[in-house]
């Protein structure tokens, strides 16, 4: 086994959007208008209507304009000498202008946005060609509330300006990156014309400062599945300020629009093969079905696959480690980093490799305990005050002033993330009668897997133990099928249901998914026969 085959070939993306049709969620058009006189004294708003449904063909569908657009009509008619460029949103209900402006020829624009627990990642995309000109990601500013969804909603439900900082955080993680953007590409705020989000239940809730209260409390009923459009104003994106900002419906408090957003991107529901859907983050989620049912549940991961809670763990950028080797002998370390520059962390695929590595050279058993009676062969394996602790890389090795070091507690919470994957998948797959031998594809999603090695993943008991070419990985399919929702109205309606369409299956229900999570808190599991390539 090596790699995991890398996404879905950009072909296959952009056959979905033919697939589907490119239709964008907002248009922009350029008119010229007559200029009223004493007698053709139509009103600005019938002249412009008319024109607009010539030029878009728009049959019966209705054209609205918004009194905020409205207010500024006649002078921006008029400064214009009545060449303008109109932006509308489109539905097929009909159409809504959201500014009006002189005319130019820039493109329009819109936002494909992943709201990730632990990172935010932004594409900008011409709605015309369907190209993504930009993008930029870094963490998510909630994250000093907190590395999961758990803390922030307790944090936010304390009061009222606690919701309206946790809410404010995530806005200003989105416009940071939004501005960074429009920089380097000269645009200004107005050419963003639309918006897509996806994220899980809790980030969209606190995206649009709605309480997440009631996902955390028994029986975790989000206050929303199908989320409300907004205009930008209203939230404060950074944006045309008439531009709507649409978010992915959710399916229940703990399987959310970024799931809807990938099972649309991997196109399970259109097919007979039954196909698992993994996503990997902070929170593992899991969709398994074809095109006759669809099943869902949601497994509380913790962020180490994101480098959250790891002594030295990073997201996957340069001065990540990413791969790891460990002579069995010796205990001497072979790195490789991202960017090829002294190591100053290591990010998920390089935990998950490094978990492999650790316990085929005998420093750890099958539980995660370091065996220090190896420490005689190499100063590398040693003990703190506090914990143990085996050197990666030493200090003059390294882009920073300390070893960078894998820590006992680190292996511990990576068993457990690794564990509560696992057990979901074992979960859901008993809950339906599936056996895994039925499953024709497994397809990733998740921002750790664009580096990840399946035979480690199979080595840890991670991802269950099928032939290599079962696998695939899609990268981020949250903000891919926000680009897709973005392009095609078809898309986005088939996104709606999606949402419908899933069963949610509650974990919490029972004792099966805690007993598969006691199980997998091996190496990589209690049952070898599990594993046989392992075991072998």
């Amino acid at each position: 086994m090596g790699d995991v085959q890398k996404g879905l070939l950009k072909e296959t993306e952009e056959d979905l959007i033919e697939k589907f049709g490119n239709d964008p969620l907002a248009v922009k058009v350029r008119v010229q208008l007559s200029e009223p006189t004493l007698t053709e004294n139509a009103s600005d708003w019938s002249r412009l209507n008319m024109e607009l449904r010539r030029v878009l063909q728009a049959g019966t569908k209705p054209i609205q304009i918004p009194l905020t657009v409205l207010q500024t009509l006649p002078e921006a008619l008029r400064q214009a000498k009545w060449d303008v460029s109109v932006t509308l949103t489109t539905s097929e209900s009909g159409y809504s202008v959201i500014n009006v402006v002189k005319g130019n020829d820039i493109p329009p624009y819109g936002l494909a946005i992943d709201i990730g627990t632990t990172t935010v990642v932004v594409y900008l995309v011409n709605l015309i060609t369907g190209e993504i000109v930009d993008k930029q990601g870094t963490y998510n500013k909630q994250a000093k509330y907190g590395d999961d969804v758990i803390s922030r909603i307790v944090y936010a439900v304390e009061s009222p300006e606690n919701l309206r900082e946790i809410h404010q955080a995530v806005i200003d993680t989105v416009n940071d990156l939004t501005d960074k953007i429009i920089s380097r590409q000269n645009l200004n705020l107005n050419d963003l014309m639309v918006a897509m989000t996806a994220g899980n239940t809790t980030m969209t809730q606190l995206l649009l400062g709605v309480d997440p209260r009631y996902v955390r409390l028994e029986p975790y009923i989000p206050t929303m599945n199908d989320v409300p459009s907004v205009p930008a104003r209203q939230i404060g994106l950074h944006m045309l300020p008439e531009g709507l900002v649409h978010s992915f419906p959710s399916v229940a408090s703990y399987v959310g629009g970024d799931i809807v957003s990938g099972t649309l991107v991997t196109d399970m529901a259109n097919g007979e093969d039954i196909v698992l859907f993994i996503d990997i983050g902070t929170n593992g989620e899991i969709v398994l079905g074809n095109q006759d049912w669809l099943v869902s549940c949601a497994c509380s991961a913790g962020p180490c696959f994101e480098g959250g809670g790891i002594a030295f763990g990073m997201r996957a950028m340069p001065g990540a480690v990413e791969r790891v080797t460990i002579d069995p002998e010796s205990l001497d370390v072979n790195l490789k980093v991202i960017g090829k520059i002294p190591p100053v962390g290591i990010c998920g695929s390089g935990l998950v490799d490094c978990l492999a590595k650790l316990r085929e050279a005998g420093i750890i058993d099958r539980a995660g305990n370091f065996q220090l009676e190896h420490s005689s062969q190499s100063a590398r394996l040693r003990a703190t005050t506090d914990d143990k602790e085996f050197v990666l890389a030493w200090a003059h090795q390294a882009g920073g002033e300390k070893d960078i070091v894998i820590t006992e507690n680190d292996v511990k919470n990576l068993i457990r993330a690794k564990g509560a994957i696992y057990a979901g998948i074992r979960s859901l797959l008993t809950m339906v009668a599936v056996d895994i031998d039925m499953i024709s594809r497994i397809v990733i999603a998740g921002g750790f897997g664009n580096y990840l090695n399946v035979h480690d993943s199979v080595q840890i008991g991670l991802l269950p133990d099928l032939p290599e070419d079962k696998f695939l990985f899609i990268g981020n399919s949250s903000v891919k099928g926000a680009r897709l929702a973005l392009l095609s109205q078809n898309a986005w309606k088939e996104a709606a249901e999606l949402s419908r369409k899933m069963t949610y299956v509650e974990l919490s229900v029972g004792t099966t998914f805690m007993d598969e999570f006691v199980s997998a808190l091996f190496l990589p599991h209690t049952d070898l026969s599990l594993f046989p390539s392992v075991e072998g």
